[in-house]
Formats: C-alpha cells, structure tokens, sequence
C-alpha cells in the first residue's frame, strides 16, 4: 500500500472517530438535559398545586386576566413559567422563562409570546428527551400547557412544517396559538410545530 492509501485510511479513521466521539457527546448532553428537566418537573407541579408552600408568610396572589405576562417561579435561579405535556410523545417537560443557549441545556424555553394573547411559541434542543421527537407528531395531537397559576391550556396540532434556521420572521407569524421548534440534527432547518388552542 502506498503512502496515499496509507493516508487516505488514516484520513478516514479520524473522521470515524470524530462522528463517533460527537454522537457520544451529544448522547450525554441529551441524556444531561434530561436529567436535569426530569429533577425539577416535581418541583413545577408543587409550586403550581401549593404556590406559598416555600413562603408560608406569603399571601395567595391570583393572576390578572388582562394582564398578559405570564407568571414566573424561581427554581434553582431559573424563572419557569409552566409545564408542556405532548402525550404522543410521552414528554412532560417544564418550561423556562427565558431563553438563551445554556437554558436550552436544561428545559425547553419560551422564545416569544404567552398564552394569554393566544401567540405562545416554545423552543428546545433536538434531545430526544426534549423535543427531538416532534417531527412524530401529526394533525390532531394533543399538546397541553399548565401555568404557574394552575391553568390548563389544551391545543391541537394543526401544521407540522420545516422552516430553515433563518427564518425568524415566519417562525412568529401565523395564526397559531402555539408553536414548538427544534433544530434539526444537521442544524440547517428547524422543525415547526403549530398547534391551535381547543375549549375544553
């Protein structure tokens, strides 16, 4: 074998390596994330069955139905403002706040909007334990959001699309009471869920 063979095969084995040593990165930050939404959920469902159950001295505080922010709690030095469930997915995930890169490592964020003006619109890493399955879901599934004040929103997923990264714009547009997104695996595109709220 010559010295370009040698090379090539050399060549080969460190793309090999690289591939195999990123599936094994991203496997453990997706495991991590996991970890690490599943640990503060019973902390979310708590707050929102008991709110003052940290601070008894606190009064009960109810929510403004005009105002439009969303509650938030503090966990761990992070504010949350509520829990997704998407049954055909077996997911039950809390939901930050804010968003921004090192959050997206713990929980899906919240991007823009709020369920009271009917424009929520939730991102998160492609984790299998996040929402790394959402290009599974089809027209009708169910996807339900409790605030931090108890409320039970119901939606319906109406569209499941792929829009390309840059499309910030078209990622806030729309008529759609809820969106989700994720990047896909080759970071290019994202997968766009949009869902409609439904009365109980």
């Amino acid at each position: 074998m010559g010295k370009m063979g040698t090379a090539c095969i050399i060549l080969g084995t460190a793309l090999i390596l690289g591939a195999l040593s990123l599936f094994l990165f991203n496997r453990l930050e997706s495991e991590q994330a996991g970890a690490a939404a599943e640990s503060v959920l019973p902390r979310i469902i708590e707050e929102i069955l008991e709110p003052n159950s940290t601070d008894p001295a606190k009064e009960p505080s109810y929510p403004d139905p005009y105002d439009p922010a969303m509650t938030e709690v503090e966990i761990d030095g992070y504010a949350y403002v509520g829990y997704v469930s998407i049954p055909a997915l077996e997911l039950e995930l809390p939901v930050m706040a804010n968003w921004d890169y090192s959050r997206l490592k713990i929980a899906p964020c919240r991007y823009s909007g709020s369920t009271k003006t009917d424009d929520l619109v939730l991102c998160a890493h492609n984790y299998t334990q996040h929402f790394g399955s959402l290009k599974g879901l089809t027209d009708g599934d169910a996807v339900i959001f409790t605030d931090m004040d108890g409320v039970v929103w119901r939606y319906e997923v109406v569209v499941v699309d792929v829009l390309s990264a840059t499309a910030v714009e078209e990622m806030e547009s729309g008529e759609y009471d809820l969106t989700l997104f994720t990047c896909t695996y080759d970071g290019v595109s994202r997968v766009t869920v949009r869902c409609d709220r439904v009365e109980d």
